[in-house]
């Protein structure tokens, strides 16, 4: 009898990784670091340990006696609002193992935390359905198509570069949900797989948060909670965009023509994978447009244009992108002149499609959730600073990265990693002989890589929206993986040297 194995679902990944995560309660010690934090209505830092509380006046000589290497004007001037952790203070405490009911309770709270994610990811569900409903779409991509023909390569340089420049300058992540329903049946018309658009995206986005020249989530905290200038070392990180980049778009159009010249050599042949996006199997090619089909196309184009703008310019989140897109769908209706009814059905029809991406977002932060209750999160920052500590720079560099790596697993939010390692990594800067610019590059190159293949970040959902599987998804990309882990070591040697 011949045994077949099927990779688990992305629900089973996650619970998986919640169950180990419980597991580690049991086996970690228990640990924590004091934390500290600024009030800016009392212009006090308070103190958080396992055993008391306590706010004293803020000033420089404060974070100076704390081995804090930032400047006190950061914290004034609401740079660093989340409380960060002191240097040399981890203590065991009593441990808080995680059991049944904790594992239950996790993927729970964790649409708790993510349900303004969830929401985003809904509505943009709704709006897309409505707008599918108008037919505009089915007829821009035959356009598409047809204007394309033999040219399709040139739209993978175009779409992956942008959504880079997103990614280094204003962290674009989450929002690169909305962009599936757009692109899938545009590469799909153009006879590439399933992988190719997700590929497009979702490197684009990552190689972009990687390289962060100036994002203010990752980069900027992050130098910041390590006492630098954001601007000292953006020459590494400019560096790792541009090259990084280019190995991205050549990897990704390498795999593009070889489907596109024999459908066979699809990571996905036979899985008989269709586009999720459209009920219209086959898209036919038109040179010309209807007005109504233009205005409509104008109008999804302009609800995107805005939301870029939103997010780079205007500081918004998810509320008022969630907002912009319930508009907009709203809008299409009145363009359309459907009814009430036939709007709300394809609205929730829509919003239905993505309920699954929608859970498994939520369901992803459940993890943090117990590790962090289980209180070994600071446990393994602990260990992991020990490992580094006391190696040569050229060694300690890549060895760093590699830390930086691993603790993504457990520490997804780029931010919340800036605030949580910066202040007792770059303490070892002095110590081992290293910039403490190349420690926060470290920072990115190793958490940037990880995010790629990550569960507990945005790859799940992203396959989600196109069904592919996660296992598909790792023979795909170790290969670039690889390359770029050699990109990031030979830049931070080269930043080292220089």
């Amino acid at each position: 009898m011949k045994f077949s194995f099927k990779f688990p679902s992305p629900y089973t990944v996650l619970m998986i990784a919640i169950m180990l995560s419980a597991m580690a309660t049991w086996l970690l010690p228990a640990g924590s670091y004091d934390t500290l934090s600024y009030n800016s209505n009392t212009n006090e830092f308070t103190i958080n340990s396992e055993v008391k509380q306590e706010s004293i006046a803020a000033t420089q000589k404060v974070l100076d006696d704390h081995n804090i290497l930032i400047s006190l004007d950061k914290f004034k001037e609401g740079k660093i609002k989340k409380a960060i952790s002191i240097p040399g203070t981890y203590k065991e405490v009593a441990s808080k193992p995680q059991g049944i009911l904790e594992i239950i309770y996790a993927p729970i709270k964790g649409i708790y935390e993510a349900i303004d994610v969830i929401l985003f990811v809904l509505i943009i569900g709704g709006f897309i359905g409505v707008f599918n409903n108008s037919g505009a779409f089915n007829e821009g991509v035959g356009f598409l198509a047809s204007k394309l023909k033999g040219r399709e390569s040139v739209l993978i340089i175009i779409v992956t570069s942008l959504i880079a420049v997103g990614g280094t300058t204003f962290g674009l992540a989450e929002e690169t949900l909305a962009f599936y329903p757009i692109l899938v049946p545009v590469f799909l018309a153009a006879g590439y797989d399933l992988i190719v658009p997700v590929a497009v995206i979702y490197i684009g986005s990552s190689i972009g948060t990687m390289a962060s020249t100036v994002n203010p989530f990752s980069t900027i905290i992050a130098s910041e909670a390590a006492g630098v200038n954001w601007t000292i070392g953006i020459y590494s990180r400019v560096a790792m965009l541009i090259l990084g980049l280019v190995v991205c778009i050549w990897y990704i159009m390498r795999y593009a023509k070889k489907v596109k010249k024999d459908p066979t050599k699809s990571l996905l042949y036979g899985s008989k994978l269709e586009n999720p996006f459209t009920k219209v199997t086959e898209t036919e090619s038109t040179n010309k447009l209807k007005g109504i089909t233009k205005v409509l196309l104008s109008l999804f184009a302009l609800t995107f244009a805005v939301m870029i703008y939103g997010v780079s310019v205007l500081g918004w989140w998810f509320q008022e992108m969630t907002a912009l897109f319930l508009v907009a769908a709203i809008l299409i209706a009145v363009l359309q002149r459907v009814g009430e009814q036939n709007f709300i059905k394809e609205f929730i029809n829509g919003a239905k499609d993505l309920l699954g991406v929608s859970f498994i977002i939520g369901i992803a932060r459940g993890v943090t959730f117990v590790l962090n209750e289980g209180q070994i999160s600071d446990t393994i920052l602990f260990y992991a600073t020990n490992l580094v500590e006391g190696m040569p720079p050229g060694i300690f560099l890549p060895i760093l990265m590699m830390v930086f790596f691993v603790l993504t697993l457990f520490i997804s939010s780029s931010s919340g990693m800036a605030v949580v390692t910066m202040p007792i990594m770059s303490s070892l800067a002095p110590v081992v002989g290293v910039p403490p610019e190349e420690i926060v590059n470290t920072y990115l190159f190793g958490m940037g890589l990880m995010s790629f293949i990550t569960p507990t970040g945005l790859i799940l959902p992203s396959l989600a929206m196109v069904n592919v599987n996660y296992n598909t998804w790792l023979k795909f990309i170790w290969p670039l993986l690889t390359l770029l882990g050699l990109l990031s070591f030979l830049i931070l040697w080269g930043g080292l040297l220089i």
